[in-house]
Order: C-alpha cells, then sequence, then structure tokens
C-alpha cells in the first residue's frame, strides 16, 4: 500500500498538470471514464463480499443477500424520488463517512468507536466541502435540480471552517494521545492541501473523478481483493474483475439510460449523482462490515 501511495500522489500532480493541456469538455468526458470504470468497478463486488462476511451458510443465502440488496438500492432510488432533500442529506453523511473509513481504517482502533467515527466522517465530510467551495455554483445548481433547495455558497464555506476547526483539535487529540498516528497525521493533512489544489484548479467532474478513483475507489479494490484471497496479486485481480463483470455491465446499462433519457448537462449530473447514492448506501455498509470482520479475524 506504501508503494501505492507513493504512485498516487505522482499520478494525481500528473492529472492536475493535464488541467493546463485538456479542455474542461476533454476533462469530463476523461472523468466519467475513470468513474465507470474503476469509480463504479470498486462497489460492483459487494454480494460475493457479503458472502464472505457472512458466518452462516445456507442453501438459499445467495438469493437473500441478492434481494436485500436490491431492496436497499431502490429504497435509495424511492428516496431520491419522493424526499429528496433528505435522501441528499444521508447520501453526504454516509459518503462522507464512507471517504474518511476508507483512509482511516487501520489506524484508530485503540480509540472508543464513537471517536474513530467522528475523526472518519469528518476527515470525509472535509473532502467534499473542499469539492463544494471551488465549484459552488455547479455544486448548487445540481443541488437544485435534485432536492429542489437553493443553498448560498458561503453555507459551503461555512461548513468547512467548522467541519476544518472541529477536526484539528480532534487530530491534535489524537496526535497527543497515540504516537501510532502521528506520521500518518501529517501526511493526511499534506493530501486535503493536494485535494484543495486539485479541486481549485480542475473542473468538478474531473477534481472529484481523481479523488474518487485514485484516493478511494483503487485502494479499496486492493483492500477487498485482500480481504478476499488474504493478499493482493494481478491474478486475484482478474479474478476479482471477471467476479464483478455482470453487476459492473448492469450499473453501466442504468447510467447509458440515464444519459439517454436526459442529455442537458445539469439534469445528467443531478440524476448521475442520485445513482450514485442510491448504489452509495449498501455499499457503505458492506464495506464497514467487512473492516469490522477483518477487525475482528485480527484480534482473533
Amino acid at each position: 500500500m506504501k508503494n501505492y501511495l507513493n504512485i498516487v500522489i505522482v499520478a494525481s500532480f500528473f492529472g492536475l498538470w493535464m488541467d493546463s493541456f485538456l479542455s474542461t469538455k476533454i476533462q469530463i468526458i476523461l472523468g466519467f471514464f475513470l468513474i465507470f470504470t474503476f469509480g463504479i468497478l470498486h462497489g460492483a463486488n459487494d454480494l460475493l463480499l457479503i458472502k464472505n462476511i457472512k458466518t452462516t451458510k445456507q442453501s438459499n443465502s445467495w438469493f437473500k443477500i441478492l434481494g436485500y440488496y436490491v431492496v436497499m438500492v431502490l429504497t435509495g432510488a424511492l428516496l431520491f424520488y419522493t424526499i429528496p432533500q433528505i435522501a441528499l442529506l444521508l447520501f453526504i453523511i454516509v459518503s462522507a463517512y464512507h471517504f474518511g473509513e476508507q483512509q482511516w481504517q487501520d489506524l484508530l482502533d485503540n480509540f472508543p468507536k464513537w471517536i474513530q467515527m467522528a475523526f472518519q466522517f469528518l476527515y470525509g465530510f472535509i473532502v467534499l466541502q473542499l469539492l463544494f467551495v471551488f465549484h459552488s455554483d455547479e455544486v448548487q445548481s445540481i443541488i437544485l435540480n435534485i432536492a429542489n433547495i437553493n443553498i448560498p455558497g458561503q453555507y459551503f464555506v461555512l461548513l468547512l471552517q467548522i467541519s476544518s476547526i472541529t477536526f484539528i483539535g480532534l487530530s491534535t487529540y489524537l496526535y497527543w494521545k497515540s504516537k501510532n498516528i502521528r506520521k500518518k497525521l501529517i501526511l493526511e493533512f499534506f493530501y486535503l492541501m493536494l485535494f484543495a489544489i486539485l479541486f481549485k484548479s480542475s473542473s468538478l467532474i474531473w477534481g472529484f473523478a481523481i479523488y474518487f478513483v485514485l484516493w478511494h475507489s483503487i485502494p479499496s479494490i486492493i483492500d477487498q481483493i485482500k480481504f478476499l484471497n488474504g493478499s493482493f496479486s494481478i491474478k486475484y485481480f482478474v479474478d476479482y474483475c471477471k467476479a464483478a463483470g455482470i453487476y459492473w455491465l448492469i450499473s453501466i446499462i442504468g447510467i447509458t439510460l440515464i444519459y439517454y433519457m436526459c442529455k442537458e448537462e445539469q439534469l445528467f449530473n443531478a440524476l448521475f449523482f442520485s445513482f450514485l447514492a442510491a448504489i452509495t448506501f449498501p455499499h457503505a455498509v458492506v464495506i464497514t462490515n467487512m473492516f469490522d470482520k477483518k477487525l475482528r479475524n485480527r484480534e482473533a
């Protein structure tokens, strides 16, 4: 994982450098390409993960798992259709925690659960707020299309300030209490500055794609493969892609239908992020259970 972090830092600066040569339209195309490939792929193997997380075996368990998963996705989609304001708020909360959990999964085990969850949420929330602040006009338009709410841009700045102050305070406490995470904390503050530069310099979709794919999706895939197989290798990655193929294809077909139903850019962005939200809800639950089982296995 350490080697990957070196690679992803270089790749992020390369993506930042490419901003100078790519038009906004090309950035959007490349950004969606990354999201549609690795971004969607990292959540396409949830059913296989659930089978490995479950401790009991039943002959009809796969169909039950599939049924529960589909119901959760459809419930998420229904929430966006009936009460989009609540659904959007839940999406932001769940996504923030999910991003932070991926980044801080290993180093907070010695602290109470509520501190772990608060810290992980704040980290992910700051990442999202950095994206919102530097692209407030586009984000306002997307929120307006999804939830019919017009949020003033200064609210994003205020939320970023509050969450940053709280995060710094909690980080100071963790730095004081644990020597094990001090180096990680310093690195993560550097990464947050990198994300801020990236989001400020790039288009909304390009900046989001670089973070979502390089910093979240690919590390998640690596963790999932290690959980399923005990280690990571190219062979295991190919097997992972084969297992996820059908679910990835179904997701791509769904996104394609959304595109042809609505080609207007802002409305498509709104529907696209609503679609991401619907599949994020069950995926975040699965990944949390995966990390919990990894911890239990380590302590056993």
